[in-house]
């Protein structure tokens, strides 16, 4: 006997799922037979998509935060080289 394989379901998928079961025009049974998924699986997804939806909205600022530190980061980086290249020149010239 063998067990059954394990679905993967996509992101989009269960995007969409929960966003039926926000909607709460169905019930959960409802939605678990239209989409062939256990209605378990259902209530955490639609627990995920209420939990980080503000995360949503944040995630532009995260992005530029994240990307100010590398660039400040890479400015020092150029200036730690520069100051190298300029001493390494004038020690190699004089």
């Amino acid at each position: 006997m063998s067990t059954p394989k394990r679905r993967n379901h996509s992101a989009k998928f269960k995007a969409k799922v929960a966003m039926e079961a926000m909607k709460e025009e169905q019930t959960t049974a409802q939605l678990a037979s239209r989409y062939d998924v256990h209605p378990a699986m259902i209530r955490s997804w639609k627990k995920m998509l209420r939990d980080s939806a503000g995360e949503l909205f944040d995630k532009g600022r995260k992005v530029d935060k994240d990307q100010e530190v590398l660039i400040s980061e890479l400015y020092k980086q150029i200036g730690q080289l520069t100051v190298e290249k300029d001493f390494l020149s004038k020690k190699l010239g004089a």
